[in-house]
């Protein structure tokens, strides 16, 4: 009796078994699939990040190479120009280096002023924007407004040198050229030598070489003691 009872209980509990056997495992597998399906979409999903990841740290590289060479290269613009600028402080500083003779230097003195007052004013306004100010950028503008304002003034030489020596300090070489020439075909007038001396360091910069020694010679025949002169011959050596 006992026998009996125990095998009726060793078929239930396989019974059971079976049963769940037959219900669970449709249940697993579509787990199992649903499961798989999220990983890969997953794995998926972190690669394109990683992708991403990368290319934004390239890209990052890329931008900080751009700033670095951008910011050495805006310093050395930034030097030159200081230096160009500290050489127009100094030129202004400078007396002339030749000397006139005697009817040249009553025809310079006849020029030192204008009998105008307004005129005398704008042209001391703009120079003392160069020399006290330090505001180039306004320098500019009043002298270019000056030579408008008084295309015939006594002043007009000395005007079209600081504009030269503004542009050319801005790389801005035509109108640097264009206004040098104004100085340079006064032939009295006391920047000349230097006007010319640019003129043929603008030439060089163009690979106008024919040019540049043509100013450069000019500046040695014409006022051969001056400091002017002495930069056009180191000039000269370096172009043979």
């Amino acid at each position: 009796m006992s026998s009996n009872k125990v095998m009726r209980k060793l078929a239930l509990v396989l019974l059971m078994s079976a049963a769940t056997q037959v219900v669970a495992a449709p249940v697993s597998a579509a787990n199992l699939d649903s499961l798989e399906r999220m990983l890969e979409a997953q794995g998926q999903v972190q690669l394109q990040m990683q992708r991403r990841l990368e290319q934004m740290s390239s890209d990052i590289d890329e931008l900080r190479g751009n700033v670095e060479r951008n910011s050495y290269e805006i310093k050395k613009v930034v030097d030159r120009q200081r230096d160009i600028y500290r050489e127009v402080d100094n030129l202004s500083r400078q007396p002339a280096k030749a000397e006139p003779t005697d009817a040249k230097k009553e025809a310079v003195s006849s020029e030192a002023f204008s009998s105008n007052t307004d005129e005398n004013t704008a042209y001391e306004k703009a120079v003392n924007l160069i020399l006290k100010e330090k505001d180039y950028k306004g320098a500019t503008k009043a002298f270019q407004s000056f030579l408008t304002t008084y295309p015939n003034s006594v002043y007009k030489p000395n005007a079209s040198y600081w504009l030269g020596q503004l542009f050319f300090a801005q790389n801005q070489l035509a109108d640097a050229t264009t206004n040098f020439k104004v100085v340079a075909d006064t032939k009295d007038s006391s920047k000349r030598a230097d006007a010319l001396l640019k003129l043929g360091v603008i030439a060089e910069r163009g690979n106008d070489i024919a040019t540049a020694k043509t100013y450069y010679q000019e500046v040695i025949k014409a006022y051969p003691n001056s400091t002017s002169a002495n930069q056009a011959k180191t000039a000269l050596t370096k172009l043979k």
